[in-house]
């Protein structure tokens, strides 16, 4: 089946884990963008009962939480006799997804090796700094806070050929990061960027919405 010649190219969604000391990003790129994204957005505004002028102050960017389901199958790749997927299904895509929740496993075998020489006192691993990534005006460091998977069909060693995967989201501001994490950056530009958008679609003069004699001020 071919397609019109002319139809737009769609940019892939994508999950991005990146160790901070080594260069090479781990690239999930979804299969098929979901269909829908929930996203919901909480202000952090001055709490109990303070003086009249706190009312309206703001204590930073909103609390702001994704939610979107990811659909992945071997189908394309068992009909080509790909190796990979004739051999192990979409185990590397649900891992690499997976992997982002975990801390990397040099750093707990070196954790356990200081436990084990009787350290006191061991810090928790730090794990992958993670973007996402939903076009060009939306790249978001994020934080894994919710993950299902749900295996729909398998082969006959019983690897994976198609799943869906249930994936929280909570977006890290400045508010999170320290000003040393680029992260602290990337959600300040898209600050800026949504600043951008936001006079694009707001209209210039009140008289659009109830006559040229209104006056607010």
């Amino acid at each position: 089946m071919t397609t019109f010649p002319r139809s737009p190219r769609v940019l892939k969604g994508a999950l991005v884990g990146l160790d901070l000391l080594n260069p090479v990003p781990n690239v999930i790129m979804f299969q098929y963008n979901p269909e829908t994204l929930t996203r919901s957005l909480k202000p952090k505004a001055m709490s109990g009962d303070g003086a009249r002028s706190e009312a309206l102050r703001l204590t930073g960017a909103p609390e702001e939480d994704i939610k979107l389901d990811v659909e992945i199958d071997a189908i394309d790749q068992l009909e080509k006799g790909d190796p990979l997927a004739t051999t192990v299904g979409i185990y590397p895509q649900l891992a690499a997804l997976e992997t982002l929740i975990y801390p990397a496993s040099s750093l707990i075998i070196a954790n356990t090796a200081l436990l084990a020489a009787g350290t006191i006192e061991v810090v928790p691993p730090i794990g992958p700094f993670t973007l996402f990534i939903w076009g060009v005006n939306r790249i978001l460091p994020v934080r894994l806070t919710e993950f299902s998977i749900t295996e729909d069909a398998h082969d006959t060693n019983l690897n994976p050929i198609r799943a869906k995967v249930s994936l929280g989201l909570r977006v890290l501001s400045y508010n999170d990061l320290p000003i040393t994490n680029p992260g602290y950056y990337m959600f300040l530009s898209h600050q800026v960027v949504k600043e951008s958008m936001a006079r694009l679609g707001s209209v210039s003069s009140l008289a659009a919405v109830a006559g040229s004699n209104l006056k607010l001020l």
